[in-house]
């Protein structure tokens, strides 16, 4: 049963690192311009948001339930969510 949940544990801090390197590196990707335009914050708000949420997981690997990560998870599911596509659509990525 404890290997189960050690498991079931170990899936989802890897599905939340791979969702925060994801945020952090498509927040690198687009010009800071490209916010301005979206009325978002600025990018470097949002690529020290991202990264620090990323970086804190690789450094205090722990519970996925703990409050930092569960901050940092948050943080990079509203940039997915609200910032990104708004990114995407003052941009023409082709």
């Amino acid at each position: 049963m404890y290997a189960l949940q050690g498991n079931l544990m170990l899936v989802v801090l890897v599905v939340l690192l791979a969702i925060k390197g994801f945020a952090f590196v498509n927040a690198m990707t687009y010009s800071s311009e490209a916010y301005d335009a979206a009325g978002k914050l600025t990018k470097p708000a949002w690529c020290a948001i991202t990264g620090l949420g990323f970086a804190a997981q690789l450094i205090l690997i722990g519970s996925p339930l703990g409050l930092i990560n569960l901050v940092a998870t948050i943080a990079s599911l509203v940039y997915l969510a609200d910032v990104r596509p708004a990114l995407a659509e003052v941009t023409s990525r082709r």
